[in-house]
């Protein structure tokens, strides 16, 4: 029950912001809720004077929709059973003449909840805008004031429409509000109530805290079964059921929940699920109410899976699914290539980054960071797929030592000047899903991968060498990447290489000194590759622009990588006629070639297929020949502007 306690504290530790709504960047609202509520999406606004008559009434928007509802136990768990919340709710509930627009219903829900709403206005804990909406709903005539206001329309036979169809004979020309914000029929709208009194400025009863107060002490009157909390250790109210809705609205999945007192559940090692485990009802609430609004906050969902961290003191901590430019702000200078320099500089600002974190103030060490993951097996039961509470200062030197081990020189931003640069970046958990697997890998694929690799970051484990040569192989394919993905997918490919084989000290620098057999087939081929490069680059020129086609050392590098030996006699015999139209230009590729191959060792010249560090090998070589001489001052351009560039260095000679 850590993650409870954890959770619970948490909301004690933001209690100044319970009910204070905040908006997303899609422009949707959410709250820290107060205990005793939930929220729900509302579909129908009605406004109230004073005493119980009806002003106006409208359909919410979809990005306003949001709302806090007070909320019993019974309610939260509601499924077929009609059980009414306190104040707001479906037609169902709070309209008197639902049955006459609609048709009968199962049990008595508008006289449950008529009668529910009575026993709150007659307690010592009772609210004057409570009873302006007691006042009005007695009357039973809602669904009437609404439809004679335009919000809800009937058919020609007097009852709700099922549903709109353009040009009906018995519909409107054009599609109502309602049909805009609800999925069902109209009979399924929520209703949400404003009273207006003068003098008093909140007249939206979801949003003032007076009558959110009223209902949490009205409730607690009702909460009498006590027992030992096992997240407190206190003799407390326990909570019979815990909430859902945890990771949005529609969500019925719990992660506390035992309902199956007649199956197999408790067989054999309790008698009733409160021996497993009782929670008391505040703690229960405090704690999901905590986890609703970080998972508003911050969390990422896909598929259904969500990833969440955050800090105790500081809630916005450096998330492991997110890549390097998120830890700093899009003003400071970004880390692009810089000769021998680059690394130290992006570990400098990494680091600089980070720091920002590390201190609030004065520096504590009981700061914490909680990382954990959620998912939904069934519509019901939700389960933590990973949990794990760390020190704050170890974890952001996890997340250093990951950012500053597994990265390449790969992404293409825009520099100061608004041109298109190669940038250092290490590759976000996605990015690994969609080098692995490719940019058509579902979402269920995606969200594995991300589970794996997190353990991966914040344990300091090794990356699932699968996932290494599930990359390396699309790498080595670049004429089967139908995306146009190839250069990102070969960095990201090289970022989980280097990282894998960090011991043995490859960095994104050339490195002439290594007699790796792997290192040196990758260099050979991205000499091949730049030689043909530039010259085909030279023949479009002559031919005016006509697209070349892809070089021998790419077209055979898939073929390469299983028989290298073989297939490099092959691209060698290719570059001859280029070799031979250089003429003196030639010699300084075939000294470069005679210069890596007399690095083998005799016996490490063949056919054995070759390891993922040949990729190292290909792309730093293939950067360092780009990046010499004059070249310097272009390194940061695309490959586009190497070949234009080149291009016009021939013409001119």
């Amino acid at each position: 029950m850590n993650w409870l306690a954890n959770l619970s504290k948490t909301y004690d530790d933001h209690a100044k912001v319970v009910g204070q709504f905040e908006t997303k960047k899609n422009g949707k609202e959410y709250a820290l809720i107060p205990i005793s509520h939930t929220t729900q999406t509302a579909h129908i606004e009605v406004h109230l004077d004073g005493k119980g008559n009806i002003v106006r009434a409208e359909v919410v928007d979809k990005n306003d929709g949001s709302t806090i509802i007070p909320c019993t136990e019974a309610a939260a768990s509601r499924t077929s059973a009609p059980v009414p919340y306190p104040l707001f709710d479906k037609l169902m509930y709070v309209a008197g003449d639902y049955t006459s627009y609609c048709g009968e219903v199962k049990g008595t829900p508008h006289q449950d909840y008529v009668a529910q709403l009575k026993a709150w206005c007659e307690s010592p804990f009772s609210h004057a805008k409570v009873k302006s909406v007691l006042d009005y709903v007695s009357k039973g005539t809602l669904i009437a004031d609404l439809v004679d206001r335009g919000v809800l329309h009937t058919d020609n036979r007097g009852k709700l429409l099922d549903k709109w169809v353009a040009g009906a004979e018995d519909q409107e020309s054009e599609k109502p509000k309602i049909f805009n914000v609800i999925a069902s029929d109209q009979s399924g709208a929520f209703v949400r109530f404003l009273v207006n009194i003068p003098g008093q400025p909140e007249s939206r009863l979801w949003r003032d805290a007076s009558v959110q107060q009223s209902f949490i002490r009205f409730y607690e009157m009702s909460l009498q079964d006590k027992d030992v909390c096992f997240v407190t250790g206190e003799y407390l109210p326990v909570a019979d059921k815990h909430a859902s809705r945890i990771r949005h609205s529609g969500d019925k999945s719990k992660l506390i929940s035992a309902n199956d007192s007649s199956g197999f559940t408790f067989r054999g090692r309790f008698r009733t699920s409160r021996e497993a485990a009782a929670v008391s009802y505040e703690v229960s609430q405090k704690g999901h109410n905590a986890l609703k609004w970080l998972i508003d906050k911050q969390g990422t969902t896909i598929d259904g899976k969500v990833f969440l961290v955050w800090g105790s003191t500081n809630l916005n901590m450096p998330e492991p699914q997110k890549d390097n430019f998120n830890l700093w702000d899009d003003e400071q200078d970004e880390v692009f290539i810089d000769g021998d320099t680059t690394y130290k500089e992006y570990a400098l600002q990494v680091r600089k980054a980070l720091n920002g974190f590390r201190y609030d103030g004065e520096y504590q060490s009981k700061h914490k960071v909680t990382i954990m993951i959620l998912d939904a097996a069934t519509p019901g039961r939700m389960s933590i797929m990973y949990y794990q509470r760390v020190d704050q200062n170890k974890y952001l030197d996890r997340i250093a030592a990951w950012h500053e081990s597994c990265y390449w020189l790969y992404r293409y931003r825009k520099n100061k000047n608004g041109k298109q640069v190669r940038s250092i970046s290490t590759p976000t958990p996605e990015e690994i899903a969609f080098a692995a697997y490719g940019r058509r890998a579902s979402d269920k694929i995606v969200k594995g991968l991300m589970e794996r690799m997190l353990p991966c970051i914040i344990d300091q484990r090794p990356i699932p060498l699968d996932i290494i040569r599930s990359a390396v192989h699309r790498a080595s394919n670049p004429v089967g990447i139908e995306d146009g993905g190839w250069e990102e997918t070969l960095g990201i490919s090289c970022a989980l290489v280097r990282k894998h084989h960090e011991s043995e000290g490859f960095e994104m620098t050339l490195n002439t000194e290594t007699a790796d057999r792997n290192y040196l087939f990758g260099r050979l081929l991205a000499v091949a590759d730049v030689l043909e490069e530039r010259e085909l680059d030279r023949e479009k020129v002559r031919s005016e622009g006509a697209n070349r086609r892809a070089t021998n050392a790419i077209r055979y590098m898939n073929v390469f990588s299983q028989r290298p030996e073989r297939t490099w006699k092959i691209i060698y015999e290719s570059l001859h006629p280029h070799l031979n139209r250089m003429g003196g230009k030639a010699s300084n590729y075939n000294r470069l070639i005679q210069e890596i191959s007399d690095k083998f060792k005799i016996e490490d010249f063949n056919d054995r297929p070759l390891s993922g560090l040949y990729l190292l090998g290909y792309s730093s070589q293939r950067n360092d020949l780009y990046t010499s001489k004059k070249d310097k001052e272009i390194a940061t351009a695309t490959p586009e502007d190497h070949e234009e560039n080149q291009s016009m260095e021939q013409g001119d000679n």
